[in-house]
């Protein structure tokens, strides 16, 4: 293990793409900047009295964006600290907020059933809901080849895709039992999946071209609750409510290895540069660097 820092449950992780960051939101309603090179914590904003599920760097603009349990996205200045704006976005909980790769747009999924579309050049006024799921809409996904089309995840069981500017989704994959909590996106081969993760203890990949199912992966014994790629070791991580998290290869989908650092539930995962990947648990989160084999540079728990 290369670090390892105890706080309130973690609900998401994202990396700076220049800086040597981690932000982290955590239950308390608190978003946190670590610097995962000096171990030391660089910021901490003070978000809401609700929980904070999901924050993103916005690194174009030195900005986070906050997606939280009242409903409101935030944006603060990371360099200043000063809140840029605050917007009463959704009438339930905020489960994702994820940013257009080029373009100046925001994406937010919500336990209202809908997801929204944010310009923030244009003042952050929302142009395009999506609807369709019939429960929470738990995270949605930029397809990494065309950043017009997003995925989404939802309660519902279903993971609909969708193109910005259309209203209806291009298609939807089923075959999950129960809800669906959380998808990726990679490339393997010259051919592009989906990773998904659902309460039914499993992960399923799936191809984006044919649109089926390629494979389940089974073996958690609670929810899938987070999902990650390292493409420059084949490997697809899956975490879980178990307190677990498996690495399988993406072309056997054999088992790799198990982790399991009794921090509690995992919420969610990131990497840095490849092979060091971030877990957020119930009591906070570590970095672990993976080796080729899926080997992990420290057997040691936090």
């Amino acid at each position: 293990m290369e670090f390892a820092q105890n706080s309130e449950r973690v609900k998401s992780v994202d990396v700076h793409p220049t800086h040597p960051w981690i932000l982290t939101s955590l239950y308390s309603g608190t978003v946190t900047i670590w610097n995962h090179q000096s171990q030391k914590l660089e910021k901490s904003f003070e978000v809401t009295n609700s929980p904070v599920r999901s924050a993103k760097f916005i690194a174009s603009k030195n900005w986070i964006v906050t997606g939280s349990d009242d409903g409101f996205i935030r944006v603060y200045n990371y360099e200043t600290m000063e809140k840029i704006i605050e917007v009463e976005a959704h009438k339930d909980f905020i489960r994702c907020v994820v940013v257009h790769p080029n373009l100046p747009y925001l994406v937010s999924s919500s336990d209202d059933k809908s997801i929204k579309l944010w310009d923030w050049e244009k003042g952050w006024i929302c142009t395009q809901i999506f609807e369709g799921h019939s429960h929470y809409v738990m995270q949605v996904a930029f397809n990494p080849n065309d950043s017009n089309i997003f995925t989404s995840a939802s309660l519902d069981g279903t993971i609909m895709t969708w193109n910005i500017g259309s209203p209806t989704p291009k298609f939807t994959l089923n075959g999950h039992l129960k809800g669906v909590n959380c998808i990726v996106y990679f490339n393997s081969g010259d051919k592009t999946y989906l990773l998904s993760g659902s309460d039914d203890f499993t992960a399923k990949i799936w191809d984006c071209e044919t649109q089926t199912c390629v494979q389940t992966l089974e073996g958690h014994l609670h929810n899938v609750s987070a999902l990650c790629v390292l493409p420059e070791l084949s490997i697809v991580i899956t975490a879980s409510e178990d307190g677990t998290a498996r690495l399988w290869h993406t072309f056997t989908y054999k088992l790799e290895n198990t982790f399991n650092y009794d921090l509690g539930r995992v919420w969610a995962v990131g990497s840095i540069k490849g092979n060091q990947v971030i877990f957020g648990f119930d009591k906070g989160f570590c970095i672990v660097k993976i080796m080729n084999g899926g080997d992990s540079v420290s057997s040691g728990q936090a």
